[in-house]
């Protein structure tokens, strides 16, 4: 399970003096900008789709790769992250929907509204569940790129 899912981006120019990005450890999906700073906008989009989608499908999400001078970090949006921290933890845990649900003592259409990465869920119900499959929520700050 990684603690992180941040993930390097490739970026590249394409014949048109576009910016393309793209993230080698999906292995699909590209977006662009006219300038690094717009494409770099973009991908934070295309990076909460990459992980909603892997999640839809039942997918293991890929352990992000070294970042480097190259290949910046893109961050996904907060809401994204813990989402894809609890999907790992409970497919970690091997244990069904109902059995979460029975754990956490509340419906099982909550769980899944847990686990749907487009559905909101209010981070302390996210840390419970976390807490319940044996993780723990840290939250850490550092520079603006």
């Amino acid at each position: 399970m990684p603690d992180s899912y941040n993930y390097p981006a490739a970026i590249e120019r394409d014949e048109d003096g576009r910016h393309v990005v793209s993230f080698p450890d999906f292995g699909w999906g590209a977006t662009d900008g006219a300038t690094r700073d717009e494409a770099l906008a973009e991908a934070r989009d295309l990076l909460r789709e990459l992980i909603a989608a892997t999640m839809r499908e039942g997918g293991a999400l890929p352990k992000p790769s070294p970042a480097g001078r190259r290949r910046p970090l893109v961050v996904p949006p907060v809401q994204t992250a813990l989402k894809a921290a609890l999907y790992e933890a409970w497919r970690e845990a091997g244990i069904s929907q109902r059995r979460l649900a029975r754990d956490l003592d509340v419906a099982e259409s909550e769980v899944r509204r847990m686990l749907n990465p487009d559905h909101a869920t209010k981070a302390a119900t996210i840390d419970r569940a976390l807490r319940r499959l044996g993780k723990r929520l840290t939250v850490s700050v550092g520079e603006a790129a």
